[in-house]
């Protein structure tokens, strides 16, 4: 209420035009900017085949979380979100994305939220993701976004429309409480979804209006691909690519700064050896 809430804090210094940017475009709908980046699986194979000599197995999705975290610690503005008109710096840096239990269309899908530092290293964060992978996977288990949503759904559909429309009152206005905030994968720094596991394609997804995501990562299967070797001799060679569709809501900062951070993320998956090494801080954003 007034401004104060348990997942963020409302940053008092933006200028009148950042400001004024929310009230024009209330929705996250209305702000919705789409990239698709190229990202060159080199060097991320020869970190996995390395690592895998050595007895340690990563993936793709473990080098993308982990490249999306240290993005976010040293770029906070990407870790904003806007909520009833007012723009919030995140406590926490957080990462929502959902997981099928075998894949089968009959299989149960659930979504798991796992909340970082930002200083981890690579190792750190694929030992956090694959425990809470394996044991959402399992079918007996059901996680606390599972038990939330079949408590709501309990009850016949006007009701359901009721309660939603309840818990985004609560949530516009800061009062949404703390052990929903903690289950709601909607409530998070970014959503990914991982295409590659399917054999399927990037998807360029909407962030959602209920919630406070403002980042959405869609990972697709890799290609080969014609590439530019050499800018100067015009040299041509071919190089395998994964695409990686980003939705961004462009409210959280300016335009300038989303591909600045973009830029960065890409440069820092291209070069994993560098998610190795713990960040000292992650930088703080502005009051």
């Amino acid at each position: 209420m007034f401004g104060f809430r348990n997942d963020g804090k409302r940053i008092k210094t933006i200028d009148p035009v950042m400001r004024l940017v929310p009230h024009i475009m209330p929705e996250r709908s209305d702000a919705q900017v789409w990239s698709v980046l190229d990202i060159n699986c080199e060097q991320l194979d020869n970190f996995i085949f390395e690592k895998r000599k050595l007895g340690d197995r990563y993936s793709y999705m473990h080098l993308l979380i982990a490249a999306i975290i240290r993005v976010l610690a040293l770029r906070p503005k990407l870790n904003r979100f806007i909520m009833n008109g007012r723009i919030y710096k995140r406590n926490d840096i957080q990462v929502s994305l959902a997981v099928k239990k075998s894949l089968t269309d009959a299989a149960d899908e659930t979504t798991i939220k796992l909340t970082f530092k930002g200083t981890e290293t690579v190792s750190e964060i694929r030992d956090m993701i694959d425990k809470e992978v394996v044991t959402n996977a399992k079918g007996a288990v059901v996680n606390g976004t599972d038990k939330t949503a079949k408590i709501l759904t309990m009850v016949p559909n006007f009701i359901i429309k009721m309660a939603v429309g309840f818990l985004k009152f609560l949530d516009k206005h800061g009062l949404l409480p703390k052990g929903i905030l903690n289950v709601s994968p909607f409530h998070t720094s970014v959503f990914i979804t991982n295409m590659k596991s399917i054999k399927m394609g990037y998807v360029v997804h909407h962030i959602y209006n209920f919630g406070t995501t403002s980042l959405f990562l869609g990972m697709g299967k890799e290609s080969y691909e014609p590439i530019v070797k050499d800018a100067e001799s015009e040299s041509i060679g071919i190089a395998k690519i994964m695409k990686v569709g980003a939705i961004i809501d462009e409210r959280i900062c300016d335009g300038l700064y989303n591909a600045n951070s973009l830029r960065e993320f890409k440069r820092v998956i291209e070069n994993p050896h560098l998610l190795e090494t713990p960040l000292d801080k992650k930088v703080e954003d502005q009051k």
